[in-house]
């Protein structure tokens, strides 16, 4: 570390190791900035010219400050939680399943997996892909009338929220009438988590549902971990709410110092936003497994809230190590342990990890290091991360607090299928080339340029395109299994070792709702590779004139046209009804490609 220029942090605030001077520079001048501009003060005043001099976008910032109250608020609620908790459970329920997407899933999942199954209370299982195999596997193996539906929408109108509760309704229905109980409503089987007026009345059966809890309307879905939408889950699966918000109330008054340098928020939000503009935008994130889903709330966190005019941090969940001088110099590497767990997967020559990052940060590559104690804290990283970002936000010159671009999609999405519902079939597209198990398609420039017809050859073509300094996306519109997870990982790493660029993946839709508005958004230097699959056992959306799988179809569509309107090279692979075998298949193609390039 640089000690000339980078000031001392408080103790348990942030390890940081910025050996680089012009780095250190840098994250000093944002730290002295944010002391001499009261950056902590003004946040808690609710100063919203901390982000913009406009007061249209200042009004609409005032609206979405609602996150700071959250734990001092909602440690009030703990006993009304709890004993929902309690006569839930008591009233034979074993399973809860999270319904919802983005901002109302990630902080449940965060929660449930690292967690895990608590003896005598509910399991918590979270549904957040419209694909009809992962619908499927949501409930395989439950008992509808032993199963509780939170339905999950800030909005009330997600489609696909929707869409979960509709086919729960369904089962519901069917399994009460199958058990003889006819007057029994589905709506005690499920409760709802959203905002009062027109977006409680925008979700069926309200009127019926076991329970509904608003949250504030102040607070946007990806800064609401700490509301119903986390907490619900939490009592229901018997976490101990009381310490977990302790640790959220204590972080919530760490966060309140003026001085930057002893405030665990503020001062992580400078480091990160110094360093992002001095060109080290790609936030790389080497998470315990135990606590792994918090990567992906980060991911979301980050990437929606950041990735916006043109500029944004690049969160990269999931990626494994790579050799030192495999990675560009544009990687921040954030270390995020739990006491007691098992490490990542070591780097390639079988370093383990911390001693490959203190070898990445003598190289030059900023580390940050957290460690928690115990799960509990989690509550208090939520917080920490939620001021960090909002604080980045300021020296990016952004509003963290909007998404204008994840409409886009949605917009999109909602196209495809009225003309699917005029024609009764998607447009018969002619693929670039045709694969052991895959077919590959393109977006205009791909189809309306030459290549040679080969699988290998229209790879090359589309890996030609990747931007320098950029990165390379892969979105998955299939049913998410960890074996899938881990061999998009692969190819991840095979992808970032060829082309020294950073990687992400993520599983439509679901990323449509968080990094989603980054790619379109954000810097312009993505490079997108979109799979997709056959769906050999569809299921239909109840009320609806489409299927699960021609809503994700449909979805992957939407995006595809989002991407290419936004003038980003996209190819999508449709991977046919063996998904994992399409992937084998894939990969070797890759590789191929790679070897030739």
């Amino acid at each position: 570390m640089a000690e000339t220029t980078l000031p001392s942090f408080a103790p348990g605030t942030l390890d940081a190791r910025i050996d680089d001077p012009t780095l250190a520079t840098a994250v000093a001048a944002a730290l002295d900035r944010a002391g001499a501009e009261r950056w902590s003060e003004r946040l808690h005043e609710r100063d919203t010219s901390l982000w913009s001099s406009d007061p249209v976008v200042q009004e609409k910032i005032a609206n979405r400050l609602g996150w700071l109250d959250l734990p001092v608020d909602f440690a009030d609620m703990i006993p009304a939680l709890e004993a929902f908790g309690e006569t839930t459970r008591d009233a034979g329920f074993t399973t809860a399943i999270v319904a919802g997407m983005g901002g109302s899933s990630l902080a449940p999942e965060v929660i449930a997996s690292a967690f895990g199954d608590i003896e005598d209370w509910l399991a918590i299982r979270i549904l957040d892909s419209t694909d009809p195999a992962a619908v499927a596997a949501a409930w395989d193996g439950l008992d509808p009338l032993a199963t509780l539906v939170i339905v999950g929408s800030k909005s009330g109108t997600t489609t696909e929220t929707l869409a979960f509760q509709a086919d729960a309704w369904r089962r519901v229905h069917d399994a009460l009438r199958a058990h003889g109980a006819r007057l029994e409503s589905p709506g005690e089987f499920m409760v709802a988590v959203t905002d009062p007026g027109k977006s409680l009345a925008a979700i069926p059966h309200q009127d019926d549902m076991r329970g509904v809890f608003l949250n504030p309307e102040s607070v946007g879905g990806r800064y609401s971990a700490l509301s119903y939408v986390g907490l619900l889950p939490a009592s229901l699966a018997g976490v101990d709410l009381d310490p977990f918000m302790t640790s959220a109330v204590g972080m919530h008054a760490r966060c309140m110092a003026g001085d930057p340098t002893g405030n665990p928020g503020v001062a992580l939000g400078a480091v990160l936003g110094a360093l992002a503009t001095a060109g080290r935008d790609k936030l790389t994130l080497v998470v315990d497994p135990a606590i792994g889903s918090l990567g992906a709330w980060l991911e979301q966190l980050i990437a929606e809230s950041t990735g916006k005019l043109g500029t944004g941090i690049v969160p990269v969940d999931r990626e494994p190590l790579g050799a030192v001088d495999g990675y560009r110099p544009d990687r921040v590497f954030v270390r995020i342990a739990l006491d007691g767990a098992a490490p990542p997967a070591p780097a390639p020559d079988g370093t383990p990890v911390d001693a490959h990052l203190e070898a990445l940060a003598a190289a030059g590559h900023p580390v940050l290091r957290f460690s928690l104690g115990d799960p509990i804290d989690l509550a208090a990283e939520f917080l920490r991360w939620e001021v960090a970002t909002a604080v980045a936000g300021i020296i990016l010159g952004v509003n963290p607090f909007d998404e204008p671009n994840v409409t886009e999609s949605k917009e999109n999405t909602k196209r495809v299928l009225e003309l699917l519902e005029r024609h009764g079939a998607f447009p018969r597209e002619e693929p670039l080339a045709v694969g052991d198990g895959f077919a590959l398609h393109g977006d205009t420039p791909l189809r309306l340029s030459a290549g040679d017809g080969t699988v290998v050859g229209e790879l090359r073509r589309h890996l030609e395109r990747v931007r320098p300094g950029g990165y390379l996306a892969i979105g998955a519109f299939v049913a998410p299994t960890a074996a899938r997870a881990d061999a998009i990982d692969r190819l991840r790493a095979r992808l970032r070792d060829a082309t020294g660029g950073a990687t992400t993946g993520g599983f439509g839709p679901r990323y449509l709702h968080s990094t989603g508005q980054l790619h379109k958004g954000g810097p312009a230097t993505g490079w997108f590779l979109q799979l997709t699959s056959d769906h050999p056992a569809d299921l239909p959306v109840p009320g609806r004139h489409y299927t699960f799988g021609q809503l994700i179809d449909a979805q992957a569509r939407g995006d595809m046209e989002a991407l290419e309107a936004h003038d980003l090279p996209v190819l999508r692979v449709h991977l046919g009804a063996d998904v994992d075998a399409g992937l084998a298949s894939l990969d070797a193609a890759i590789s191929q490609a790679l070897r030739q390039q």
